[in-house]
């Protein structure tokens, strides 16, 4: 399965980012509601939507989902 993001639906709001206990390891600062200041993250807000850099970072653990007001990001096939 693989890490994705319906564009159609996502907000942009970026609470993925800063739930993600992955992206909380790989940049610390995002816990305090800041954005990553690195692409070594699985995702990040760039011009008002998501973008994946490292979805293969991902351990499926699905909170982004279940965070997403939209559920916009998802696991899907790939």
């Amino acid at each position: 399965m693989m890490l994705k993001i319906n564009q159609d639906h996502c907000l942009g709001c970026g609470a993925c980012v800063i739930v993600c206990p992955i992206n909380q390891q790989i940049c610390p600062e995002i816990t305090g509601g800041n954005g990553p200041d690195t692409t070594d993250v699985i995702m990040l807000v760039e011009n008002g939507i998501i973008k994946l850099f490292h979805p293969e970072k991902c351990n499926e653990c699905l909170i982004c989902n279940t965070t997403c007001p939209t559920k916009a990001i998802y696991h899907g096939d790939k």
